[in-house]
């Protein structure tokens, strides 16, 4: 890995923090030789916090750890639809945002992020429990229910705790490249890679088997991202019809079949463009894009960047 600045993260606890939802970013982030972090537990003062589901949190920073802070994660708490966070931690929190660090909000730490007003006109989501309390308390922001995370640039939110990871993980992603957040997932013996887009809270007409057939041909199409994944070739693999098969895998990814099978081919080749020296014509054709102008063309869609550009970016150091 090339040599990183140190980034700068605080996770801010505010009373009643659900104790997961601070535990997450911490973990992911905390500082170690493949990881150019520092992290700093911090509250609105210096101090005993009480926390939620039994636990409690003795902090030694107060809000100046937001203005040193790159990113901010906001963890869930207790009473998010009752409990504003003090103004204090909204001035905070603004003047932070302003400076340019990016708020990340975990669970219903979406609704202190809410009080500061930067999400009004903003897609965000929620723990889907809570996702009706978030749009009633701020009708000005777009909530969706239907989502892990929502990336809106320098402000992201996401759904219950273990998306909490997933945000982390696109976070981590988005600054080091995808080796970095896959070593990352490793360690966490976590999903490498979840859409924000994937739905996160799906109740089922049908038996949970058929979810389980799913993730199987899931996990089967990313073996076999050269050959010819057709949308029948995916529906014969997990022995349903093409139509039933795309309207399911839908409801479960936020992709359609083809769109989920272009994006892992992408997410497969920037691992490639970071971890070998093969070229792009090669790359296409190891993950199934065919020529280097197709890969180019996707590159450019879906990350608004180039093979080469992203190459220079993220591209592992000796």
């Amino acid at each position: 890995m090339p040599e990183q600045r140190q980034r700068r993260v605080a996770v801010l606890v505010l009373e009643g923090a659900k104790p997961l939802d601070v535990g997450i970013p911490a973990q992911v982030f905390t500082t170690r030789p493949s990881m150019p972090y520092e992290v700093r537990a911090c509250a609105a003062a210096p101090g005993p916090v009480a926390g939620g589901d039994g636990l409690s949190y003795h902090l030694d920073h107060g809000l100046e750890a937001l203005a040193w802070a790159d990113v901010v994660f906001l963890p869930g708490y207790r009473h998010p639809d009752r409990d504003d966070p003090p103004p204090a931690v909204v001035d905070a929190l603004l003047a932070a945002h302003d400076r340019g660090a990016r708020l990340a909000a975990i669970s219903t730490g979406a609704f202190a992020l809410a009080a500061t007003g930067l999400l009004d006109g903003r897609r965000a989501t929620t723990h889907w429990h809570y996702t009706r309390a978030l749009a009633a308390k701020h009708p000005r922001v777009r909530v969706d229910e239907n989502v892990l995370f929502v990336d809106e640039g320098s402000v992201l939110t996401s759904a219950g705790a273990a998306s909490g990871i997933d945000l982390c993980l696109h976070v981590l992603r988005g600054d080091l490249g995808v080796a970095a957040s896959n070593h990352a997932a490793r360690r966490l013996v976590a999903a490498p890679y979840r859409s924000g887009g994937q739905a996160q809270y799906v109740p089922r007409s049908v038996p949970e088997p058929l979810g389980e057939r799913f993730a199987a041909t899931r996990e089967w199409a990313l073996h076999h991202l050269t050959d010819d994944l057709t949308l029948e070739a995916l529906a014969r693999h997990a022995a349903v019809s093409p139509r039933t098969f795309s309207r399911r895998f839908a409801d479960d990814t936020g992709y359609t079949p083809m769109a989920w099978v272009l994006r892992a081919r992408v997410d497969v080749a920037r691992e490639l463009l970071e971890r070998s020296e093969r070229s792009v014509e090669q790359i296409a054709a190891d993950v199934g894009l065919g020529t280097g102008a197709n890969l180019r063309g996707h590159f450019r869609r879906i990350l608004g960047t180039t093979p080469s550009e992203y190459r220079r970016t993220f591209a592992r150091g000796e």
